[in-house]
């Protein structure tokens, strides 16, 4: 009877913990960081596994314990353990695992910006179908620059950067706000990122 006593207010403590992390998670002043991360869960946990994997990093940051239903014992877990990412560079795949092994992409190194580069965020990404080649010839026609003005542009799902001299950001700003891109109005602001 304690036990059911215990629950709710176990519970109430862990939604209050789950609504503070959601609240910090929107108001984070790293997105490029939350966004990398993101792309590791989805390479590294299935689909299928990502609700068990929250619910398992959510259990290990607020310290709850563990509840199996009675049937399940403890060599029956909701998914397998994943080996340490040091052994699994160790082992060289041989023979039909090396055939069947992906193809890693080459990481490409992040160029330094030049002396004097602001970066501009803006409220419109991936989901709205944009792409760097679109975005550059908007960013190009709009504010009478070359392609070799822009220094970097990164376009993640809701939002984009865009690096740039500051005189080219002043440009943008003022022209590119307001602007309707793809069916967005959108906001070019300086990132506070830098």
């Amino acid at each position: 009877m304690e036990n059911d006593v215990r629950q709710p207010m176990q519970d109430d403590a862990i939604i209050e913990r789950i609504q503070s992390y959601a609240k910090a998670t929107k108001a984070d002043p790293n997105p490029d960081e939350l966004e990398h991360l993101k792309k590791l869960i989805k390479q590294n946990v299935p689909f299928t596994l990502r609700g068990y994997f929250m619910a398992y990093l959510l259990r290990s940051l607020t310290q709850a314990p563990a509840r199996r239903p009675q049937h399940q014992n403890r060599s029956q877990r909701p998914f397998p353990p994943k080996a340490a990412p040091a052994e699994k560079s160790a082992e060289a795949p041989s023979g039909e695992a090396a055939a069947e092994a992906p193809a890693q992409k080459p990481k490409r190194e992040p160029q330094p910006l030049p002396e004097g580069a602001k970066t501009l965020y803006l409220n419109i990404g991936k989901m709205k179908k944009l792409f760097v080649k679109d975005l550059s010839q908007i960013i190009q026609d709009t504010i009478g620059c070359t392609r070799e003005d822009i220094y970097a542009i990164r376009i993640h799902d809701k939002y984009s950067f865009v690096s740039m001299s500051q005189e080219n950001c002043e440009k943008a700003i003022e022209k590119m706000n307001g602007m309707d891109i793809k069916g967005r109005i959108i906001s070019v602001t300086y990132s506070n990122k830098e």
